[in-house]
């Protein structure tokens, strides 16, 4: 059984709890909400959307790790990394749908943490990390927004720095 396999098998009945920061920002930027583990990737895309205030105007990805950290060969050869994308952006041999894996799945593969992108122009790059893991009550909701601090950056802001930019700009009163 290859590592993707032993994560279809993890358990589907789990309310995870996360945190989900954007990486690099400073201060930081997070929320930490709970959510089924059976919720698909396409419906966590959802849900970090609305968490951040984005307007799903942007392609995005998950990915077990840091996509920008550099890779290290493994018996002499790089290994391709999978990523989840939306079915209709599934070209690469590594590409897979976002709509076949469960955010246990994901959370699974990735030792209990796991990355998302949004934006590649952009690069605004979150890292999900399991903060805890409980049964799933009768009533409980598909998800839950629990807590975060500081609001999501502008779309198309470019980047970190674009972003910094219009902070600035709107705490100048003569800007």
């Amino acid at each position: 059984m290859n590592k993707f396999e032993a994560g279809i098998c993890a358990t589907q009945d789990s309310v995870l709890e996360l945190r989900v920061e954007l990486v690099d920002s400073e201060p930081a930027i997070w929320r930490r909400f709970e959510g089924r583990g059976s919720l698909a990737l396409s419906q966590v895309h959802q849900v970090l959307q609305a968490a951040f205030g984005w307007k799903d105007a942007h392609l995005h990805r998950f990915v077990t790790c840091d996509p920008f950290a550099p890779l290290l060969p493994v018996d002499g050869e790089f290994l391709e990394v999978p990523q989840w994308l939306p079915r209709q952006w599934c070209e690469e041999p590594g590409d897979r749908p976002e709509e076949d894996c469960s955010l246990d799945q994901l959370l699974a593969l990735g030792s209990g943490g796991a990355f998302y992108e949004y934006d590649f122009g952009d690069s605004w790059l979150h890292r999900l990390e399991l903060v805890s893991r409980r049964p799933e009550e009768k009533d409980s909701l598909p998800t839950r927004l629990i807590d975060g601090v500081r609001r999501g950056p502008l779309e198309d802001s470019g980047g970190f720095p674009g972003y910094e930019e219009i902070m600035a700009a709107l705490a100048d009163h003569l800007h």
